[in-house]
């Protein structure tokens, strides 16, 4: 039995050490409290996927100007950088090198944490609670007693296509990050990526880069793509919280953006578009993945300038090609892939046929799809649910995990990509960093004294 004082006592444990934990570990331990870092994969510790890219074509997707780790010193990174005036605080530098910065900082943290704080070797299969604490179960057999969890389990891989899913494994990659998805393709003459969103943006610069000197097609529901940053910027006017909802709020920013352009009319929305997610209805909310999602993301996801401009390079001679359609069928022929469609606002299929199908159709949100022994577990124990819209684990606005039956834990909680379903806006840095800020306070039962805005 673990009295109430002792669980106290006991350590927070974070499972997944990429992005999300990793900053939630940091900031739990500058507030004195004791962390248990669960990580399956080291290479991925205080990196991530997104971090953890070794390729130096992955450029980060804001401003060097506007990655801190922490809302309440917002030059951090460009200190970091010893990035001295405004030119070098717009650069957008190498995801590896953000990377290279996060671990650091959870090196200097540990350090002087001393034994409050414990790195994990080891992947989470289970979590029991009990005699007031909670119990995580590793793969090899050891327990981590602790007062709470906390599931950081970053972006899930992209969520299987059955048209797809048919195709032998040498002419079909499922995950882009896979770090062998692009090995030995510079031969190959045409490849079809799927998704057009950022992640479909790396595989066209990681095939480039590797000596890809074929044609690329990016299939979509849409064929949008996304936009770039300014060369500069940004330079927001501030404006309070909007009271507008559904489309009376899509034609006040329309006219907004006509005055003062479509940049700035969107990151004014940027303190905000959290709290505009939650005041809209669930059926509202879904009325707003089905129509507008897509062109939300290309204004608001933006690409550096530099990456917009390779692609731009690659339109114009021919080799990048962006094409709207639905995937009707794919099967193997001549040792091709051939890729069936119906371009949008047709009748007609038509077909490719390309040497490899890359999926970059987004995160799966189907939790009982994801390989994560851990989540899988609390899904059969009841302790976890997918949010209504299937974007990922469901949360009240503290985070804490909603059982089966709707109630929110106080030992289960969660934070990063997989609480969009609550929060709409929180995969970008900006926006786990205020979430993890947040957070951490609760845990260490401080007092919330200020927000951010971008």
């Amino acid at each position: 039995m673990i009295s109430h004082n002792a669980a106290r006592d006991l350590p927070i444990a974070i499972v997944g050490g990429g992005f999300s934990g990793t900053l939630l570990a940091i900031n739990l331990l500058r507030y004195g409290v004791k962390v248990a870092l669960i990580e399956r994969n080291s290479a991925q510790l205080a990196k991530g996927v997104a971090f953890g890219t070794r390729r130096p074509e992955h450029l980060l997707n804001v401003r060097a100007s506007n990655m801190s780790a922490f809302p309440d010193d917002a030059k951090h990174f460009a200190r970091w950088m010893d990035f001295a005036d405004a030119d070098e605080a717009n650069r957008f530098v190498p995801r590896l090198t953000y990377g290279t910065y996060l671990r650091e900082l959870l090196v200097e943290a540990l350090a002087k944490a001393g034994p409050d704080a414990q790195v994990i070797d080891g992947e989470a299969c289970s979590v029991d609670f009990g005699d007031g604490a909670a119990h995580v179960r590793l793969a090899d057999g050891d327990v981590v007693d602790c007062r709470g969890v906390v599931l950081a389990l970053g972006n899930f891989p992209p969520a299987p296509h059955g048209v797809l899913e048919g195709l032998p494994g040498h002419l079909y990659s499922p995950d882009p990050w896979d770090r062998s998805a692009i090995e030995g393709l510079a031969a190959l003459d045409h490849v079809l990526v799927v998704g057009s969103g950022l992640t479909a943006a790396d595989v066209v610069l990681s095939l480039e880069s590797s000596g890809f000197g074929g044609k690329v097609t990016v299939l979509s529901r849409r064929g949008l793509k996304p936009l770039a940053h300014a060369e500069s910027g940004p330079v927001v006017v501030p404006i309070s919280d909007p009271d507008l909802r559904g489309a009376d709020l899509v034609r006040a920013v329309r006219r907004r953006a006509e005055e003062i352009g479509w940049r700035g009319a969107v990151d004014a929305l940027r303190p905000h578009t959290q709290n505009i997610w939650r005041r809209h209805s669930t059926a509202a909310q879904a009325r707003f993945l089905r129509h507008l999602r897509p062109y939300w993301d290309i204004h608001r996801h933006r690409l550096a300038p530099s990456v917009a401009q390779r692609l731009e390079a690659m339109e114009s001679a021919g080799r990048l090609q962006y094409v709207a359609g639905k995937l009707c069928g794919a099967d193997e022929a001549g040792g091709q892939a051939v890729v069936h469609y119906r371009p949008r606002g047709q009748d007609g299929i038509e077909a490719i046929a390309v040497d490899r199908v890359f999926n970059c159709a987004g995160p799966d949100g189907d939790l009982r799809r994801v390989e994560a022994p851990v989540l899988t577990h609390l899904l059969e124990a009841g302790h976890v649910r997918g949010d209504v819209h299937g974007l990922g684990v469901d949360v009240d606005h503290l985070g804490r995990v909603r059982d089966a039956a709707g109630n929110a834990q106080d030992r289960l909680l969660a934070v990063g990509p997989i609480t969009k379903g609550e929060a709409w806006e929180i995969v970008a840095v900006p926006d786990i960093r205020r979430q993890v800020w947040g957070l951490a306070r609760f845990l260490a039962d401080e007092h919330w004294v200020g927000g951010e805005g971008l």
